[in-house]
């Protein structure tokens, strides 16, 4: 992977996800310690350029590539020449002639990060885009889940909510079901893809139904910001037809494991007591978020190196 983009989680194969997860694996030991911080990207220039505004997954790689010692730059659109009309092409080259090592790139507008990536000499790690993709989420949430199941292969993952406009939904689906597990979805009809069927999933409108039998159960939270027009009546019965409790979740495996991207809408896609307690994984989830991007920027952005320079090290 070492030099190559990373745009979504549909151009990846098998083992490459298992080479990903593996090296997050490792990178999470480096959280336990006293001096969270090694020297396997020292001299390394990371950007991270977000057009989006975002919480977990800016500092996640932001704490990701200095835990490895690399230069962290994050790119502020506002105070930008963006500001001055420039075009965002013209950003990136700019700043791509500052010779980085790689550049993490997220967007409202689906495609944006490709087109980015096309004009680069620095690898392109894609942090979302649109609806489109989120790879490194997908990609956190296959190393929670295995951490809590011991396996992917097999198990059936329930994603539920706002599917048409999630990139964090499509991203899974394709993740999961690259590793063998069983996809489901379910929402309102108008939150569900017109080319569900072309996604290998299998899709229900009945919460009850997607449950039933589910090792792992992913809320999405609503879109709003994406959404066009009415999806559904109201949050209100939204909540009361698609949202989790723990009355719900009894439909599910009694061992099933809770998840979000987050922000959650509580009381809308979750519960307050089902967001805060087990099973609930959601910090899991952000904790794991950082391994994750460290093993990303580790594989992509890393040169051979030495014994000595090891990530163990």
């Amino acid at each position: 992977m070492l030099g190559k983009d990373l745009l979504g989680i549909e151009d990846l194969e098998r083992p490459e996800i298992e080479r990903i997860l593996e090296t997050a694996q490792r990178m999470t030991e480096i959280g336990t310690r006293d001096v969270k911080k090694v020297p396997t990207l020292r001299g390394r220039t990371v950007v991270n350029l977000f057009f989006e505004p975002s919480t977990r997954t800016q500092t996640s790689f932001e704490i990701a590539g200095k835990r490895l010692a690399a230069d962290v730059v994050n790119f502020s659109t506002a105070g930008s020449s963006l500001s001055k009309k420039e075009s965002i092409l013209d950003t990136a080259k700019t700043l791509d002639a500052m010779d980085p090592d790689c550049v993490v790139v997220r967007h409202k507008v689906a495609g944006v990060p490709k087109r980015i990536a096309d004009v680069l000499e620095a690898p392109v790690i894609n942090a979302g885009d649109g609806a489109h993709e989120h790879p490194s989420q997908a990609l956190l949430d296959m190393l929670t889940v295995f951490q809590q199941k011991d396996r992917l292969d097999g198990l059936t993952v329930a994603i539920i909510g706002d599917i048409a406009h999630s990139r964090v939904a499509r991203s899974n689906i394709y993740g999961f079901g690259k590793m063998g597990a069983e996809v489901r979805i379910a929402g309102p009809p108008t939150m569900l893809p017109a080319d569900v069927e072309t996604l290998g999933v299998k899709a229900y409108c009945s919460l009850r139904e997607v449950l039933d039998g589910a090792d792992v159960v992913m809320a999405l939270r609503i879109q709003r910001e994406r959404l066009e027009g009415a999806c559904f009546p109201s949050v209100r019965e939204y909540a009361a037809t698609f949202g989790l409790d723990r009355a719900k979740l009894r439909y599910a495996k009694d061992d099933a494991i809770v998840m979000h991207p987050g922000p959650v809408n509580r009381g809308v896609e979750l519960s307050h007591d089902l967001a805060d307690h087990r099973p609930s994984v959601i910090l899991d989830q952000v904790r794991n978020g950082v391994a994750l991007r460290m093993a990303l920027l580790y594989l992509i952005s890393g040169r051979p190196r030495t014994r000595a320079e090891s990530p163990q090290e």
